[in-house]
């Protein structure tokens, strides 16, 4: 059936609570800058598109859960929808337990790609593997096993593809995090074992992300003097040069850090310094009663913007310039003003979605759709 599937660029887009499916690129007319976009998916009461990313029709996604199974569907077996529908439950796809979720969605790089990417792994109680992504290229139906567990109640909580050129962070409940070099963790021959420690935890933490930082060759008073320049808003005179100022400000990266009560904020990625794998990690935002535990901690890039839901149903959308950029160990800005007894329960980044899930569909005077 294959061989008569045309080879077509799609849109394909999931939303936060599992739904997915496939549009045609050429659906998505170009628009001139500044129009109000069109849906990208319509979505039902507290769901909002969470994923998006255009591959091939014959190119495969594979999906890791969290009971650490990995499956894979070519794009063309996606369910094709049109930019307004809801697409279907991914749940209905794949052959997984009512009690798993997804933890990770990613489409397959070209294969001349492989030999210089890895697949890092991580897990609930501060477990990491690294495996080379030629391991998960040829799954079956009924799926391949990508991690096991050894202690009760560990889950896979976040999959990434690294190089041996980046660096690992790893964020917990508690507001702790560390960052060590992904030469750190060994390249694993199997898919059976629960890999190494990556942070040591407390007791009742658990870590909740995992972000694959570019590593910077930078020395740890490079990093000092360029931060302290920054906030004299690139003022000369702090013993940085300035053609070393501007290589760094390229490479900079912001990590964003989300608390349960709606509090925020961004940091440098050079405030996180690089450290041995299996230590007990650095402050990454401040855990005190006003703001309470970590929910979520990526990486973001200018343009992002971010959609945080409640266990109350409450759901806020808003850019992400607009968050205060503040050193790694502070309290942080309001980014949502949650009732009394409401908690933030998730965090997404939409990397350029635009307004395409502004409208829940339909033709737009203005932009001809």
């Amino acid at each position: 059936i294959e061989d008569l599937i045309a080879q077509e660029d799609m849109v394909v887009t999931v939303s936060h609570n599992g739904y997915i499916k496939r549009v045609p690129l050429s659906a998505y007319r170009a628009q001139k800058r500044g129009g109000k976009g069109r849906a990208g998916m319509s979505t039902r009461d507290e769901d909002f598109v969470s994923k998006l990313f255009v591959a091939n029709t014959h190119q495969p996604v594979l999906f890791f859960t969290s009971a650490g199974m990995a499956y894979t569907l070519k794009v063309w077996r996606l369910p094709l929808g049109n930019p307004q529908s809801k697409g279907k439950a991914l749940i209905n796809l794949l052959p997984i337990k009512a009690e798993e979720r997804i933890a990770a969605v990613m489409p397959l790089p070209d294969e001349s790609a492989w030999g210089g990417l890895h697949v890092m792994f991580a897990t609930r109680h501060g477990y990491v593997r690294r495996n080379s992504l030629a391991d998960f290229t040829n799954i079956k139906s009924n799926g391949k096993i990508a991690m096991k567990f050894e202690q009760s109640g560990d889950t896979l909580i976040q999959v990434r593809t690294c190089s041996e050129h980046d660096d690992v962070l790893l964020a917990a409940r508690s507001g702790k995090c560390i960052r060590f070099p992904v030469t750190d963790v060994r390249v694993f021959a199997g898919r059976n074992s629960l890999g190494v420690r990556g942070i040591r935890l407390a007791a009742d933490d658990r870590v909740i992300a995992m972000s694959v930082l570019r590593h910077v060759e930078a020395t740890p008073e490079e990093r000092d003097l360029y931060l302290k320049r920054k906030r004299a808003n690139g003022d000369e005179g702090t013993g940085l040069s300035d053609a070393r100022y501007d290589t760094l400000t390229t490479s900079e990266q912001l990590l964003l850090a989300v608390t349960e009560n709606g509090y925020g904020k961004r940091s440098s990625a050079y405030e996180y310094r690089i450290a041995n794998r299996g230590g007990m990690g650095i402050a990454n935002i401040e855990t005190s009663d006003r703001n309470g535990p970590v929910v979520a901690s990526f990486l973001i890039e200018d343009g992002d913007e971010l959609m945080m839901v409640t266990d109350g149903g409450k759901l806020i959308r808003m850019p992400t310039h607009d968050i205060r950029i503040a050193a790694r160990k502070t309290l942080g800005v309001t980014l949502f003003k949650t009732a009394e007894d409401d908690r933030v329960v998730s965090v997404e980044r939409l990397s350029n979605l635009g307004d395409e899930a502004d409208q829940a569909g339909g033709p737009d005077d203005e932009t001809g759709q």
